[in-house]
Order: C-alpha cells, then structure tokens, then sequence
C-alpha cells in the first residue's frame, strides 16, 4: 500500500496561553500603539525589546514591523544611499535584496558553495571590485558561514555587516547569538520564523548612533525617552531634527503575543533539532541526494530542512517534487523555471542587475527546500523521508527509462 502524509506543512503551533492573555489584556485596554501608555505604564514593546536584548547579549534592540522593515531600518541606520552598492549572498529570499532596493540602492550578489553558504574569496572579489561599503548578510536558511572568517574579511575591507538572522533566531555560532557578530543584526517573527506574531521584527545593535537612528527612523517622533533598550538622550539630541520618520513600529499587541516566546527558544531549537536530524537519518545514503553538512561550531535551529540533487535534469526533479506532493510532501525547488509562493532566486529579480553566477546557480538548480513546522512529530519525519525516498527512486527509474522508449520508438518508426 502507498504510503501518504495528510499532515501540514504551513501549521504552526497555538500561541502559548500567556501569549494569548497577554494580548487579551491589550485589547481591553485599548492602547496598542506603542506610545499610547497609561501613567506608570510600561508598554509592552518597550518591555519587549529589552527582554530580546537580553537574550542575545545586545545593549540596543528595536522591534519593527517586520524582518524585511529591520533590514532596510538597518541600512538607513548605515545611511546607505541611492545608487550605492550593497552586498547579499545569491541564495537568499526576496525581502533582502527587496530592503536594498527600498533605498534606491543596487543589490549586489555573491556566490554561494555547496554547503549553502556565502564564498568568502568571490565576496572579497565583489567587495574589491564594487566598491561596496556594506554586506547585508543572508543566514538563509538557517545556514551559517564561518563567522569569524567572514568578519575578519570584512574587517581587512572596511565592509560593514548587517546580519539577516530571520532563520537563525536563537542559533549560535562558538556560543556567540546569530546576529551579534555584525554592526547590526536583524530579526524576523513573521508566522514561520522561530517566534510568531504574524508579522514583526527586531533589530539589535551595540552602537549607540546606530541604536538612535533607528528609533528614529522607526517612527518615535520625540517620544524616543519611552524606549528602554535604546541610548540615553544626549545621543538623540544631536540627531533627532536629521534623521526622517519612515514609521514602521511594531505595536502592543504583537508585543504581547511575543514577549513569552522568548523563553521558549532554546527549547524549539531542541525540539527542532530532534525533526531534523530525523530527517537526516532518514534520507541518509539515498542514491542522488546529498545532505548539507553542518560545521561543529555551528548551533543550528534546524527549522527548515535543505537537501541538493546534483547533476540531476529538471525533468527529474520536477517529477519528484509531483510525485512527493502526490503524496502530501510539500517540497520547494529554487531551480524552477518561474517563482512559486515564497520561492524564487537572484535570476528572477529584475530590478537587480543581471549577473553570473555559475557556482550558485549549479546549487540552485538541484537544491530542494522543505518546512519542518513543529507540529510534525518525529513519526512524521520518518514517514516523510520513507517518502521522498520512494519518489527519488522512482523518479530515478523514469529518468532511466525515458532514452530506452525513446530508442525504441525510433526503431519502431
């Protein structure tokens, strides 16, 4: 009998009850901006940033509106400006080079290796030849490069980093937080990021004019004194009448659903751990798939699984991407002609200057991307593989057979 996943690939878990509460109680009160504050009253997005701060060891921590508004509050902070270069690796998703263009500024990509990070020498390649004063770094996928590799690089280059930890929020690198190796990092709480409020978002910073040129870019209007994870007043006031207000805040209600989430971090990254190493185990010595190996310094949250098919032709990928999701298994391929959902690639952003990219797109054109929501159950997993393992095979078989019936067709004729 053919086995078949009815689970979802899109459910997340229930907002935890004190989340929940939480919200509840901003919503009889009323005051869901963040300044709306009752006398005595702390807001909750105050309260938020400075628990998140503490958490990943910052002494600055904004929330925004989103992941992809802390990006580009980021490079504003950096006072990037029109026309001027910005550095992204090639595999990344569209709000990064999105935030980059927001500015009038040009995204410009580096290649990736196969284990699905940046290329240190084609960075400095770029670097040199760009010009390029700021590396918006794309964690993508929860896959860190060496850090400290990558910052000294950029260091000897005069490069400053922003990092787009929108998957690795609650990951580390040598015990260090994602996020806390560049000038600034940025954070994601979209749905199906590592803490949910629907949309939302954090930046995080040890410098304290950056700190303030956020805030104020943020929308705080002269209200920045409300704000507890931030710089003290003298910083603002020599800032506060230059740097425009583009509002993009987060509010109380979003805050509230979050602030009991961050606790609940360490132990998703173990929980999430668990489904992926299943997935590991379970797709292990498969002929024609190569699992991404993940570096021993590297503390991974590993919500989402990655795997390549090399030297594979698209026919054969497309049908094992159909013949899994015949069987309930949602697979995603960043080598696909058009963009599908969330997916696409460099390739596909046409405000960005057309470049080649040969090593990135060898990755891309057999790489296959899958959600691992913590609603499935290592049980799932290990129906999900015996799966994905059936369809490549057969996938394989079809891909074998098709020259066969070719040749005999041609005898036939």
């Amino acid at each position: 009998m053919t086995e078949r996943f009815n689970g979802s690939f899109t459910q997340q878990e229930p907002i935890p009850e004190a989340g929940i509460e939480a919200a509840l109680r901003v919503l009889r009160h009323g005051r869901l901006h963040r300044y709306n504050v009752a006398p005595g009253e702390v807001a909750e997005t105050a309260l938020l940033e400075e628990e998140f701060a503490a958490y990943v060891g910052a002494r600055y921590c904004l929330a925004l509106a989103s992941g992809g508004a802390a990006m580009a509050c980021a490079l504003r902070a950096l006072q990037v400006a029109p026309g001027e270069p910005v550095l992204s690796n090639a595999f990344t998703l569209a709000p990064v080079p999105g935030a980059i263009a927001s500015l009038g500024a040009r995204p410009g990509f580096v290649e990736v290796t196969e284990d699905l990070t940046i290329d240190l020498g084609h960075l400095e390649a770029q670097a040199r030849a760009s010009g390029a004063r700021v590396l918006l770094l794309s964690h993508m996928r929860g896959h860190v490069c060496d850090m400290e590799a990558l910052m000294a690089l950029c260091d000897r280059l005069g490069v400053r980093v922003i990092e787009d930890c929108a998957h690795t929020m609650g990951a580390r690198w040598k015990g260090v937080p994602s996020g806390r190796h560049g000038v600034i990092g940025c954070y994601s709480t979209q749905t199906y990021k590592h803490m949910n409020s629907g949309e939302g978002g954090f930046l995080v910073t040890d410098d304290a004019e950056l700190a303030a040129r956020a805030v104020l870019l943020s929308g705080s209007y002269m209200l920045f004194a409300r704000h507890r994870a931030a710089p003290g007043p003298e910083v603002f006031e020599r800032l506060k009448l230059d740097v425009p207000n583009v509002s993009s805040r987060m509010d109380n209600l979003r805050a509230a659903i979050l602030r009991p989430q961050i606790a609940m971090l360490d132990d998703r990254r173990t929980r999430w751990r668990a489904l992926y190493q299943g997935m590991e185990a379970g797709l292990a010595g498969v002929p024609g798939v190569r699992l991404i190996p993940r570096p021993q310094h590297e503390d991974y949250m590993g919500s989402s699984f990655q795997f390549l098919l090399p030297g594979w032709e698209p026919a054969r990928v497309v049908a094992l991407v159909a013949g899994a999701a015949a069987r309930g298994v949602e697979l995603k391929w960043f080598g696909a002609e058009s963009p599908q959902g969330f997916t696409s690639r460099y390739a596909h952003w046409r405000y960005a200057a057309p470049v080649a990219l040969p090593r990135t797109d060898r990755v891309l054109a057999g790489l296959i991307d899958m959600r691992l929501p913590l609603t499935f159950t290592t049980g799932d997993v290990a129906l999900i593989t015996r799966i994905l393992a059936e369809e490549a095979d057969r996938a394989a078989r079809s891909d074998r057979a098709a020259p066969a019936a070719a040749a005999n067709a041609s005898v036939a004729d």
